[in-house]
Parts: structure tokens; C-alpha cells; sequence
């Protein structure tokens, strides 16, 4: 049945078969295309349908049995969100063949439900040296634990996230695909490692399971013409990952003070029109541009010409710019050192390469990056295509927000330690800091997204909270106490704050006592690991504070942690279970149950990197 349009209520009228909800989209969608778009659309659905490949559900009727069970599953484990986006990007995709799909994060998954699967797809990223998402431990911990159930009726397949350049590369997809096979489930087809740049591979696994699930295509409807009354302004493209918003830099301060060891940056960009909102434990991803000096570098050493055409993802652009903003030419990966092994033809190189001496390639990487491989390694006449070929996609960085919109509209702000060190005799630092230091100017741009962390949140205002912070971990925590102090929050709040010294390094001090001042941070308690002979850390501290830490994770408070994964998260970790097994008159295993048991009800949250 085709549309009308009403003349007297200058609304769409839609056929019965309709829903509510499609009705609603279909009303949106029409008021906002123009005329020539409208007819677009018009030939666009019309000729989907007549390809067969659009697929409307029919409604249910009145009295009919309740809809079938799930056919497809899709569990992920994100660290950055990057894996819960291809898993609803994938879902919506299945849902609109006519599967009944659903995409659902393991944290919140009901693992009991797990025997019940009929096919079961898992996309997992990989957190630093091989661990799980901090969000997929207990999903992790069930799986991989003896009261797993038998899975023989399960098919399954694996999407991996990872970095080649971490040893574990994709190891918590390893660990999935090894242990579902262990279980009894049928590997619907073989795990996809992915590496930063997964777009590709993804899209590749997704055409492979597709035609494998189960389910019949929905019945299709054809749509006829929309006709629109009131023509209207398209709607603005969002800015994302995708579409990065250009943010005007607003200020940029060194944090720490004269005779510091180490420079940390506060950084404050406009988000005035952007449309982009966020809360505080997101992050704000940047897109950083490479060094000119090390652009430069490469070309000389190479001999290749910067104004050389190339083409990079279907653009045409001139070589040193492809360096400067679209590749990764600082760190070594194992794939520019199988590239460069190939055009040099080293017999060293080549040997690193084999999987017996993967210890040693990894510590040649870690000491030895693009330009210094370049160099020990030359190729004559190598041509740009097949440098450009080793190396891997600029990525973004992600770092913690240091601010609330609640007390900074339209504004976003972040704490940023620049990363510089000496490598073969020569001055090195990182892409993103490096970035920030050198040419984030006020009123330059630096092109923004907001990465949302539903892993990272503040509790109802009234409940106490416990943060624990070391060097720019502390950002979050900046954030949490501007919010709770807009929302008039009543709920106490502590402060573990660790840094280097405490008259160069103690990070928004004067913020700090100030909030102490007037109640809103109740405890703060401090360690400078350089100030004395005998270093101390946050983990000494909460060891010293023991039994009032205790008494208010009784009292019901919220405990997070933002730091460096290596090693300040684990010494946190041991520091929180000696104190509750102390305090709590605990045994080991009651203890990390106690741990756990804060976990599985998001009383602990961890933002670590």
C-alpha cells in the first residue's frame, strides 16, 4: 500500500503494517530531506525492495505466540569502544537481513544463559599485556572457571582486537577461541586477529560468519514514494571517531613547576558548536600530526621526494603530508619489520621473524623505531608505495577528561605528561604529547572525538567515593569533584594522590584545598615518592589507611583507580586486598571474593593504560 500525505494534517499517513516506532523514523526521516534528496530516497528504497534486500518485519498480531528466542548473540569486551561498535554496528546489520540478533557488553551478559546460545559471536579487544577488557573480567573469570558449562550445542566465532606491537598480541580472543572450543562449542568459522587498523579485517570476518547463521529473511514490503509537505535543513553529521570535530586550543599550561623531572600539561579545547556533550570518566580522543623533523628524517634517509603522488584510503595526496598526518612512522611494528625485511633482504631482520625469536624481536622493537631500522637497513631506490606499505594507520590517542561540563560549558579539559626520552643518542617523544607541547598553541585546532567510559562513573550523589590517582591519573578525578559540585552531592569523597615531588609535581593543588576547604573532598592523603631516601606510593598509603578504607567500602563507598596498568594498577590491586583481608579478618580467597564482589557491583572501577 502506498503512502499519502494528508493535505488537511500535512502529516505522512503510513500503511497499518507499520509500527509505532517506524512510523516515528519514517516521519523524522521525511521532515528532514529536502525535495531532490526525498526523490533520492524515494528510488533508493524503492529499489532495495525490488533487489530483495530490504527487510521490513512484519508486526506481530494480537494473540500471536511470543517472538522466538535470540539466533545470534553478540557479547563484547571494549576497552576504548571500539569493539562495541562493530558489535551493534553488526547487530543492526543482522537485524536488518531479517536475524534476530542482539549485541550485549559481557559485563551486564547473565552468564548462566550461556548453555541456552544458538550461535554465539564474540568481539574482544585486548588490554595491555594480554589481560581481558576491565569490563569482561568476570566474564573472563566464569568462562575460563570450572563452573563453565558444556557448550555442544554452541556455535561460535571470534573477532580479536589487539596491537602487534604488545607481545600478547589479541590474546584475550585467543583465550575465548581456545576456551569455547574447550567447552564443546562448534567454531562456526576460524578467529580474525585484528590489528589497530581492524576496519578492514572486521568488515571481512562479518562477510564470512553472515551467510553462515541461522534465520530466514524477514518478509518484504515495497516502500513507495515519500511525498513531503515542509522541506527541511538535512540533519548535522555528529562528530565521532569517523568525523573528528577541529577544536580550538583555549589554553595550554605546564602543570608542573621549576626543577620538575617531568612535564605535565593541562589543556583546555572549545567544543562551542561541535554538538559534542561527555561525563566525567570519558575520554577525549586527539588526532595528533607526526613530527616535521622526523617527516623529514624519513624522507632524507629514504631519498624519496615529499612531494611524491600516493593514494591512501581512495585520496590522492602528496608523500610528506601521508607521513605527517596518516601513517605511524615513530614506533616499529612486526609488520613494518616483515616489510622492511622483504625490500632489504637482511638476513637479520629476517631471522627476528621467526616465531622461535619472538622475545628478541620484541625487545629489537622496543629499542629500535622506524627511522633507526631505516637507517641500519637501507634501500636503495625503495619506492613510497612500499614504504607506506609496512607502516600502520595513524591511530588517535585517548586520554581521561580532566573536566565537567557542569563547571566548563561548551569546554573540555585534559591532564597530559609529555612523554620524552633519549633513544641511539638522539631526543625522542611521543606523537600525541609531543603534539600538545609543540604546536597546540591557543587558537590553533586539534581535530577531538569524546569516547564514552560506561566503565568509569560516579555513584548517586549521596554515596561516598574513594579515588585513587597517580600523576595524570588524577584527570578523572578532577572531573568527578567539579560534577559533584554542581550537583550539590552530600556524599563524602577521598583523595590518593601519588606523584614525584611534592613542590614541583603536586598536581591542582590549590583545587584541591579548596575543595578540602569547603567539604566537598572530605580526606586527601598524598605520597612523593622523590621527596625521601625511602620511596613511597599510593599503595603505601592506603596500606597506612587501612582500617578507615575498610570501614568505608563497609559504609557502601565507591572505589576507582586511574593510573598505569604495569605497575601502579597491581600494586593498588595487592595494597586494596591486604588491607581487606586485614581489616575484614579475611583469608586470601575471601578477600579477592570481597574484591570481586565490588567489581560484579560496579563498586570498583579501574581506568588504567
Amino acid at each position: 500500500m502506498p503512502s499519502v500525505v494528508s493535505e488537511d494534517s500535512k502529516k505522512v499517513v503510513m500503511p497499518a503494517k507499520l509500527t509505532p516506532a517506524q512510523l516515528a523514523q519514517l516521519e523524522a526521516l521525511a521532515r528532514s530531506l529536502d525535495r531532490e534528496q526525498a526523490l533520492w530516497a524515494s528510488g533508493y528504497f524503492a529499489g532495495l525492495a525490488g533487489m530483495g534486500t530490504l527487510a521490513i518485519a512484519e508486526p506481530p498480531h494480537q494473540g500471536d505466540a511470543a517472538p522466538a528466542a535470540t539466533a545470534v548473540t553478540i557479547l563484547y569486551g571494549s576497552e576504548t569502544g571500539n569493539s562495541a561498535g562493530l558489535a551493534r554496528d553488526f547487530a543492526s546489520r543482522l537485524q536488518a537481513s531479517g536475524i534476530n540478533a542482539r549485541a550485549g557488553d559481557m559485563d551486564s551478559y547473565k552468564v548462566r544463559a550461556l548453555k541456552d546460545e544458538r550461535v554465539l559471536l564474540i568481539i574482544t579487544s585486548t588490554h595491555g599485556e594480554g589481560d581481558p577488557p576491565q569490563s569482561a573480567l568476570n566474564f573472563f573469570e566464569f568462562i575460563e572457571g570450572r563452573k563453565a558449562p558444556k557448550l555442544a550445542g554452541v556455535q561460535f566465532s571470534v573477532l580479536a582486537l589487539g596491537d602487534s606491537t604488545y607481545e600478547k598480541y589479541c590474546e584475550a580472543g585467543k583465550r575465548l577461541d581456545r576456551r569455547l572450543e574447550e567447552l564443546g562449542a562448534t567454531r562456526l568459522s576460524p578467529r580474525v586477529d585484528c590489528d589497530v587498523d581492524y576496519e578492514s579485517p572486521a568488515a571481512q570476518w562479518m562477510e564470512t560468519v553472515l551467510p553462515l547463521l541461522p534465520g530466514e529473511p524477514a518478509k518484504t514490503s515495497q516502500v513507495a514514494a515519500l511525498s513531503v509537505v515542509s522541506p527541511a535543513a538535512p540533519a548535522a553529521v555528529p562528530f565521532d571517531k569517523r568525523n573528528p570535530f577541529n577544536a580550538p586550543v583555549i589554553e595550554n599550561l605546564v602543570l608542573t613547576g621549576r626543577g620538575s623531572s617531568k612535564e605535565t600539561r593541562h589543556v583546555e579545547f572549545s567544543l562551542d558548536g561541535s554538538g559534542l556533550t561527555y561525563e566525567p570518566g570519558d575520554a577525549l580522543g586527539l588526532m595528533p600530526l607526526n613530527d616535521t623533523a622526523l617527516v623529514e628524517a624519513i624522507l632524507e634517509q629514504t631519498g624519496l621526494d615529499g612531494q611524491t603522488p600516493v593514494t591512501h584510503k581512495k585520496a590522492d595526496m602528496r608523500l610528506a603530508a601521508a607521513l605527517a598526518s596518516e601513517f605511524e612512522i615513530a614506533a616499529a611494528t612486526p609488520r613494518f619489520l616483515e616489510s622492511w625485511a622483504t625490500l632489504s633482504g637482511a638476513a637479520e631482520l629476517r631471522r627476528l621473524l621467526g616465531a622461535e625469536n619472538q622475545a628478541e624481536r620484541n625487545a629489537f622493537l622496543h629499542h629500535h623505531h622506524v627511522i633507526d631500522i631505516i637507517r641500519a637497513f637501507p634501500v636503495p631506490g625503495v619506492k613510497a608505495a612500499d614504504l607506506l606499505m609496512g607502516l600502520r594507520p595513524l591511530q588517535p590517542r585517548l586520554y581521561s577528561i580532566a573536566s565537567s561540563l557542569s563547571a566548563a560549558p561548551d569546554e573540555v579539559h585534559l591532564t597530559v605528561s609529555t612523554v620524552r626520552y633519549e633513544l641511539h643518542g638522539e631526543p625522542r617523544t611521543g606523537v600525541a604529547s609531543g603534539h600538545l607541547a609543540a604546536r597546540a598553541e591557543p587558537d590553533s585546532t586539534m581535530p577531538v572525538y569524546v569516547q564514552p567510559n560506561p566503565h568509569f562513573r560516579l555513584p548517586a550523589d549521596d554515596v561516598p567515593i574513594i579515588m585513587i590517582g597517580a600523576g595524570t591519573g588524577v584527570a578523572p578525578y578532577r572531573a568527578f569533584l567539579q560534577e559533584r559540585e554542581a550537583r550539590g552531592a552530600t556524599g563524602k569523597a577521598w583523595l590518593f594522590f601519588g606523584e614525584r615531588n611534592f613542590r614541583s609535581d603536586f598536581l591542582y593543588q590549590v583545587e584541591w584545598q579548596e575543595h578540602l576547604h569547603n567539604g566537598l573532598l572530605t580526606r586527601m592523603d598524598v605520597a612523593f615518592s622523590r621527596d625521601r631516601s625511602e620511596k613511597v606510593y599510593v599503595q603505601h598509603r592506603l596500606r597506612e589507611k587501612a582500617a578507615d578504607l575498610y570501614a568505608w567500602l563497609e559504609e557502601g563507598a565507591h572505589l576507582y583507580v586511574c593510573g598505569d596498568a604495569a605497575q601502579m594498577a597491581p600494586d593498588v590491586h595487592a595494597a586494596l586486598l591486604a588491607a581487606i583481608r586485614e581489616q575484614g579478618h579475611l583469608g586470601d580467597e575471601a578477600a579477592e571474593d570481597y574484591l570481586r564482589n565490588l567489581q560484579r557491583g560496579h563498586r570498583y572501577q579501574r581506568d588504567v593504560y
